[in-house]
This record gives structure tokens, sequence and C-alpha cells, in this order.
């Protein structure tokens, strides 16, 4: 009778241990001194697309509220009140969470209960500080360029540069030091959808994560979305910095073919706009004012115009007409056909104004940059170039 006793003891140890170890019921606690009977509380979650969807609603009263549910897995999740100024983001992860709410600055409500909340905590405190570091360095820039103290503004620029691609990367490189943290797999989900992301290194750092978290169903969803992500890398791989960008030629005004080994100089721009393009034409006295002040310096820039678009009546008038009211000296090629001409495939353009800044070798030094940006990186690399 006791062996009997001890044997179901032990079984019913073990189903205790393993409902326990499955078991995915959070409970939350809130705690809203202050806060009126009859506020609610919205537990949200964003979609796909960044939008807040609201899971659940409680009713805050004696300065209490209660959410209870189910998760599979620790994911963020969003605490909006009415009547407190914006939000609470954090963790949720099984077990019971207790959130002590901040009435003056709500965002900076207390939680705890949740392990994966204090990895979040330390991602954003890792954010901030980076912020504060740029805003500094920028500041310093800033303070040089109004003193016109070229020395300080040359220094400042690779630093500054520098800083840009620390913070860039600082989401994945969080989750590669924070194998067994499902917040890294939360990051990783949120790099994914980022453009010019490395897709690549994304997978890297996703097979690196604990098998627990790469084997959940929100894992098996993110690694579609990297394999995804990894054919669209490949399409653009050869378009990123440090390689050499790819050559073509294509019709100018005139007919002729001009080829982009003939047009580069110690520093080519490679321009791609349209008559038709608002924002392009916005911008077109900024690129005459930077080719007249670098161009005896070694500054080449050619146009690549999609015009042809299907409202367009007489496409090569309308860009030969902008050419000239524009005061376009520089070379201007174009197909005219619109965003399926080659050159604009061949360069995976999706949208502009969009520039490429090359060396003299034509190797691909940075994109995407115009205005003041476009100036001070000319300005950085021909300066370099002519000490």
């Amino acid at each position: 009778m006791k062996k009997l006793s001890l044997i179901c003891l032990i079984v019913c140890c073990v189903l205790t241990s393993c409902k326990d170890e499955n078991d995915t019921a959070f409970v939350i606690e809130g705690n809203a001194p202050n806060v009126y009977n009859g506020i609610r509380a919205y537990l949200k979650e964003f979609d796909p697309s960044g939008t807040e969807i609201v899971k659940d609603t409680a009713i805050v009263m004696n300065e209490k509220f209660q959410f209870k549910g189910d998760i599979g897995y620790p994911t963020v999740r969003i605490l909006t009140i009415d009547g407190l100024m914006g939000n609470l983001a954090f963790m949720l992860e099984p077990g019971e969470i207790e959130i002590d709410v901040n009435t003056i600055t709500f965002p900076e409500s207390k939680v705890t209960g949740s392990e994966t909340h204090i990895d979040y905590k330390n991602f954003q405190s890792g954010i901030l500080d980076l912020q504060e570091i740029g805003r500094k360095k920028i500041v310093a820039y800033r303070t040089a360029m109004l003193n016109k103290d070229s020395i300080a503004v040359d220094s400042l620029l690779p630093i500054i540069e520098e800083h840009k691609s620390s913070f860039k990367n600082y989401a994945i490189n969080f989750a590669e030091e924070h194998p067994e943290s499902f917040l890294s797999l939360h990051l990783l989900e949120m790099e994914v959808n980022k453009p010019d992301v490395d897709a690549d290194r994304l997978n890297d750092v996703f097979q690196k994560l604990d098998s627990d978290i790469k084997e959940s169903s929100k894992g098996v969803t993110v690694l579609k979305q990297i394999d995804i992500a990894q054919i669209q890398f490949q399409k653009t791989k050869r378009l990123r910095s440090g390689e050499m960008a790819p050559r073509f030629s294509a019709p100018s005004p005139t007919g002729e073919d001009i080829n982009l080994e003939d047009v580069k100089g110690k520093l080519t721009v490679i321009d791609f706009w349209a008559a038709w393009c608002g924002p392009c034409r916005r911008e077109n006295p900024n690129l005459v004012k930077l080719y007249e002040e670098y161009h005896d310096k070694g500054l080449e820039i050619l146009g690549v115009s999609l015009d042809g678009a299907p409202n367009q009546q007489d496409p090569k008038q309308a860009w030969l007409d902008a050419i000239e009211k524009d005061k376009l000296t520089w070379p201007q090629v174009s197909n005219l056909q619109y965003f399926n001409g080659p050159v604009a495939s061949l360069y995976n353009i999706t949208a502009i104004p969009a520039t490429y800044v090359l060396d003299e070798e034509g190797r691909i030094l940075a994109k995407n940059l115009r205005g003041p940006a476009l100036r001070a990186k000319v300005d950085q690399l021909l300066g370099e170039q002519n000490k």
C-alpha cells in the first residue's frame, strides 16, 4: 500500500512538473496609485505593419487592475491607460508579472517578474547611451562648422560615420551577444524588415540562438522572413558600399551613348532623377552648387533620368526642358523607360531621387545622400584626396 502511494506521488509530481514546464499562463498585476475607479487599461501588441492592436482591456478598481491570458513565448506588449501620457513597452512572458504604474512618467513604470524584460531594459539603456553620444558629436560638429574650424570638421566626420554604423548595428549586435534571450528573436524580426539589411548576417545570428528560441512558433516565422530577405539581399549585395558599381551606358539627349567609365572622376555621383519628380527638381539647385564648387577638384556627376512615365505625353521633351531650366551642365542619360529602364533595374532603383557616390576606381562609397549630407560627404572625400 505504501509502495502504491509512493508511485502515485511520483506520478503526480512528474505530471505537475510537466504541466509547470509547459505552462503558458500569465497574470499581470497592476498597481495604479491615484488612478480613479473605472479607468480602462489596454494591453496591446504591434502587427507586422507597426500598428497597435488591442489584445485585452482591464478596469482599474481600488488603484489596481489585472490581465490574465496565455502566451507561448516572451514577446513585446504595450500597456496604455486612459488619462496617462505615453505608453509602457515591456516583455510579457508566462508567469506572474507586476507593474507599478508611474502616473507622472508612465513609460518609466516598474516591471518585475519578467526575466526577459531585464534584457529589454538593458537594450533600451544602450540605445539611450548611443543617442546621447551621437547628440554630443553632432553638437561638436555644428560648432566646428560655425567656427569654420576645418581641422575639427575633418576629424569629426569619420567619427560621426563610425558612430552611425555602431547605432545602425546595435540591435543585431545585442542579439548576437544574447542568444539565450527571446528579446533577440524580437530584435531580428524588427531588423529583417529594414531596407538594406544584411540578411546573411541576420541568418548567422539567428542560427546562434538557443534551440528553444529557434524552434518556437515565432522562431519558425522569423526564419521564413529571413529566408525571403536573403533572396532580396543577394539581388542588392552587389550594390552595397565597398562593391564596384555596375557598369552601364545609356543614350544622351543627342542620342549618343555615354558610358559610366568615360565620365568617372576622382569622385563620381550617379544621380537618378526625372523631370516629373518634384523632390528631384527641388534637389537640383543643391547639385548645381555642389558641381560648381567641386568640379575643378575632381567631382563628376552623371544624371540618369527616369522620364517615360505613363502620364508624360512627350517624355524626352520634358527631360530636355528640365535639364535646361534647372541648368544641369553635367552629362545626362536616359532610356526614357521610367523605372523599367535597364540602368534603373541594374541599380535596383524603386524611388527617386537616389544617388550613388563612387570613388576613382568606381567603388561604391555611399548612396541615397542628398542636400547637406551629400555635400558633407563630397567635402570629406575630395578634401582627403586633395590634401
